[in-house]
């Protein structure tokens, strides 16, 4: 996924995909906890899995809201458009690919062409983090208990292993930086559905002026109408960069989840 090159001085975040194989860390392989953990970390590799062949399976309406901070983090600039979205999955020669689609429905009238905005594509997607294809790039421990609209929940908090790859890049002026994801996750013991994923990187990117990076995603149960299981489906994430001179914050916000189908898209496209 690469940014638009229509506007001068975009700077992007994207989700990109890399490969590797499963393995569990964190805590000692004969402790209570670690077993605590691979037993949750296999209910959710697992599930991650199932939900990730349903989530190419729909699409939906996204939201996007960009906003550029200025002083005391007030709004100098915001702008809004909505999206047909629909995440396109392709398994080639064994390497797993992921690619968003994005069909215009509303889009904003740029008049300061100079001014530069934060363009955030693939955060629907840091549920990957936990996909068996990544869980070899990190290393995951135990994190307490929450609840999240009154469902008990367990956290899992997850560190980038340097010099694995990572699914998260920063685009900027024309190159891509993999950043060092660490976060916590919010899981349902019971089913390994995501619920929240947090994630930010410490300061390894100061050297090409990435001062901060910060990003939450929530997920809710979206039941389909010919489907009996409600998977976890993104809602919104928020995500936030600074650099010592700009800042910025976007929110994504994905609503109306229906079965994708040829002649859905036929409909939308002629709208």
């Amino acid at each position: 996924m690469k940014p638009a090159r229509s506007v001068a001085r975009w700077t992007s975040i994207a989700i990109l995909v890399a490969i590797a194989s499963s393995s569990f860390a964190g805590t000692s392989p004969a402790s209570p906890d670690a077993e605590k953990l691979n037993s949750l970390l296999t209910r959710t590799f697992n599930r991650t899995s199932t939900f990730l062949d349903q989530f190419s399976d729909v699409k939906c309406t996204e939201l996007v809201r960009q906003e550029k901070l200025g002083k005391d983090d007030k709004v100098e600039l915001k702008e809004e458009s909505s999206f047909d979205y629909l995440v396109i999955l392709t398994n080639t020669g064994g390497d797993l690919n992921l690619s968003e689609s994005r069909l215009p429905l509303r889009q904003p009238k740029r008049d300061r062409k100079n001014t530069s905005m934060l363009l955030s594509n693939g955060f629907a997607t840091l549920f990957l983090v936990f996909h068996p294809y990544y869980s070899a790039a990190f290393k995951f421990s135990l994190a307490g208990d929450d609840v999240i609209d009154g469902h008990p929940v367990q956290k899992i908090a997850f560190e980038h292993i340097v010099g694995m790859k990572s699914p998260a890049a920063l685009s900027l002026r024309g190159r891509e930086y993999p950043l060092e994801l660490s976060g916590t996750a919010w899981i349902d013991p019971q089913t390994g559905s995501i619920a929240r994923i947090e994630a930010g990187i410490a300061d390894t990117l100061i050297d090409v002026g990435l001062k901060s990076f910060s990003s939450e995603i929530d997920f809710a149960p979206m039941p389909l109408a010919d489907s009996r299981q409600a998977f976890w489906f993104p809602t919104q994430a928020r995500v936030e960069v600074e650099t010592p001179k700009q800042h910025w914050r976007n929110l994504h916000q994905f609503t109306d989840y229906k079965k994708f189908s040829v002649s859905t898209e036929e409909q939308v496209a002629h709208q």
